[in-house]
């Protein structure tokens, strides 16, 4: 499943996205006040989307968890995609608050910190890899982690022109594995069979179907044989175990070549 932001009244979307949250929302008619809001919406609908998933969310569900009907809440948002632009924006503001505290360490350090965080951040919001990065949210969490990851790459001295570059890898980086790691957790939920099962079977059928295996695949049997595919968390899934060690292998090297960036442009 696929969400494009945008679809709805840019104007109100935009509006609702960059409104004042400090708990006074403005009342746009006259009449009694009203027992929801649109952050309690919000709130619910991330509750209810953490817990059971994106396909599991509708107004109707959000809707029963406030003891409300669906059309309660059209008061407060006017849609199903106008409601995931805002959860996903309110999600990834609690990511913006923990990142702004990292933007004194070494540059380094805090682009780590920022990774390992966002990757932690899929796997507690797993829905907000539905949300498509083809049309950005636009709204204020989002540019506040992109400013946080901005400001250390800018004070560590890497060109303006390269900072954007750099933010789009990094997520690119953390998004590609930390889907896997989240599939591999719903798995066996969805499936009904636990990993190892899965594994022992499908292994002995390969070891039947390809007994040649090793002499098509030296490679590749040279790797087994190294321990290159041994899960060495027992507690984690092995796909989601592999899927870390892919996006740790990955963030080294991606800092290793904006750390080349920052001194090339130092010698400049």
């Amino acid at each position: 499943m696929v969400v494009y932001a945008g679809q709805g009244d840019a104007r109100r979307a935009m509006e609702l996205l960059w409104r004042d949250r400090d708990g006074k929302e403005k009342r746009t008619a006259p009449g009694p006040k009203p027992e929801l809001s649109v952050d309690l919406v919000v709130e619910t609908a991330i509750a209810l989307a953490d817990e059971e998933g994106m396909d599991a969310l509708s107004m109707r569900a959000v809707g029963g968890r406030l003891g409300r009907t669906a059309m309660s809440l059209y008061t407060y948002v006017a849609s199903k995609n106008e409601l995931v632009e805002l959860m996903y924006d309110q999600a990834f503001g609690e990511l913006a608050d923990a990142a702004e505290s990292d933007t004194e360490q070494d540059w380094r350090a805090a682009t780590t910190s920022w990774a390992v965080r966002l990757w932690d951040f899929y796997l507690r919001h797993p829905w907000t890899l539905e949300v498509s990065q083809a049309r950005p949210v636009l709204g204020p969490g989002e540019y506040r982690l992109f400013e946080s990851l901005a400001t250390v790459l800018h004070r560590a001295g890497l060109a303006p022109v390269r900072i954007r570059s750099a933010y789009g890898n990094l997520f690119t980086l953390v998004r590609g594995p930390v889907r896997t790691a989240s599939e591999a957790r719903r798995a066996e939920a969805v499936t009904g069979r636990a990993e190892d099962e899965w594994w022992y079977e499908r292994s002995a059928e390969l070891e039947r179907v390809a007994p040649d295996f090793a002499e098509r695949f030296p490679t590749l049997t040279l790797m087994s044989e190294q321990g290159a595919f041994d899960n060495e968390d027992m507690d984690k899934p092995y796909l989601e175990q592999e899927a870390w060690e892919t996006f740790r292998f990955g963030l080294e090297a991606l800092l290793d070549g904006i750390e080349a960036a920052i001194d090339a442009q130092e010698r400049k």
